[in-house]
């Protein structure tokens, strides 16, 4: 597989840690949840990838599921495990390396920041670290290309074609499900593509 660039917006997000994590902690998710969490199993273990603040996974903790975190910032991560007390690991998508161990997987706002190449490798290693009738919950920018924002953030945006471009090598997949939101943040004018992605339940 191909080596993983070295990643563009870790500096922003290391050095921005308090104020993104205070931007984000109060979006109201409630929607996104409700699309996701039905088809989760009560206690399941869900990896929230990518956690940022730790927003989710304190929610989902919350709701009583098992909940493992990762991020590739340093300092978002310690922020995380103190805001939801659980320990976060400093990690990237393209280093995950779980097979079959969660009921689902929730990649909010996170898979965005993959660079374009590296897009199908980090969905097969989440498709290889979740369960047999298990889902995946992923969020993108609405979006053909990649892009470096005034940050100095880069993104790789995403339509429905994109997405199941990457998807596209990944077997046992039972349904593909796509809606776009408006951005919940204050002053934020973007949409969203969200997707679950269903795997097939194992063969009795």
């Amino acid at each position: 597989m191909n080596q993983p660039s070295r990643p563009v917006s870790l500096s922003y997000y290391d050095h921005q840690a308090e104020t993104y994590a205070s931007s984000t902690r109060h979006v109201d998710m409630a929607p996104l949840y409700a699309r996701f969490l039905p088809h989760v199993p009560a206690g399941g273990r869900i990896l929230d990838a990518g956690c940022g603040s730790g927003r989710d996974a304190l929610a989902f903790l919350q709701r009583g599921y098992v909940v493992e975190a990762f991020d590739a910032s340093a300092e978002l991560a310690q922020l995380a495990s103190q805001h939801v007390s659980i320990p976060v690991k400093v990690m990237r998508f393209q280093e995950l390396d779980n097979t079959a161990r969660f009921e689902a997987i929730w990649a909010c706002a996170s898979l965005l920041h993959v660079p374009e190449r590296e897009q199908a490798e980090a969905w097969a290693r989440l498709w290889r670290a979740l369960k047999p009738g298990g889902v995946v919950y992923a969020s993108y920018k609405l979006g053909q290309g990649e892009r470096v924002d005034d940050a100095e953030r880069a993104f790789t945006d995403a339509d429905e074609g994109r997405l199941s471009e990457w998807l596209g090598p990944l077997r046992g997949i039972a349904r593909l499900e796509t809606w776009l939101t408006a951005d919940q943040r204050p002053g934020q004018t973007q949409t969203w593509l969200n997707a679950l992605v269903h795997r097939q339940p194992a063969k009795r």
